[in-house]
């Protein structure tokens, strides 16, 4: 029985430390809109290429009457934490359900194209297998949607 106890520790203990290990730490680089790295895991509205661009998202109204509905968006995603709000600016952490892994995605309300810009880009591995990108066409979707002056 004691075999079988030590076994459950160090099985839980060595889940523990791999699963906590999978934050890695913030980017330097937040706030300055760089440019995504060579691996598939980043998307960027300032991006050029197929494999890393995104369109940015068009708002009405004010960029204050924007902000606020990005965030009720943002509020309403899982695993979710704003980490810096500005007024034009926003850094979010998204985390993984499963392994928690976390997503830094950064927000640019921009007044005189009247768009979002952003860019999502994980902390740690090579392919996220989409997630930044479905995960920023999610709330592109809700936005628009939930914005009477734009059809989609």
């Amino acid at each position: 029985m004691v075999g079988r106890k030590r076994f459950f520790l160090y099985f839980y203990l060595a889940n523990f430390l791999a699963l906590s290990g999978c934050a890695g730490n913030p980017p330097t680089s937040l706030g300055q809109f760089a440019a995504c790295p060579d691996s598939p895991n980043c998307v960027s509205t300032q991006a050029t290429d197929e494999k890393h661009a995104i369109d940015p998202i068009p708002f009405p109204g004010t960029k204050a009457e924007a902000k606020k509905r990005l965030l009720t968006i943002i509020h309403s995603l899982p695993r979710t934490r704003v980490v810096e709000d500005k007024p034009d600016y926003l850094h979010v952490e998204f985390t993984s359900r499963i392994l928690r892994f976390i997503d830094d995605t950064e927000f640019f309300l921009g007044v005189t194209d009247r768009m979002i810009h952003f860019r999502s880009a994980s902390r740690l591995g090579h392919s996220d297998l989409g997630a930044n990108r479905q995960r920023m066409e999610t709330i592109r979707e809700r936005f628009i949607s939930s914005s009477p002056a734009i059809k989609p």
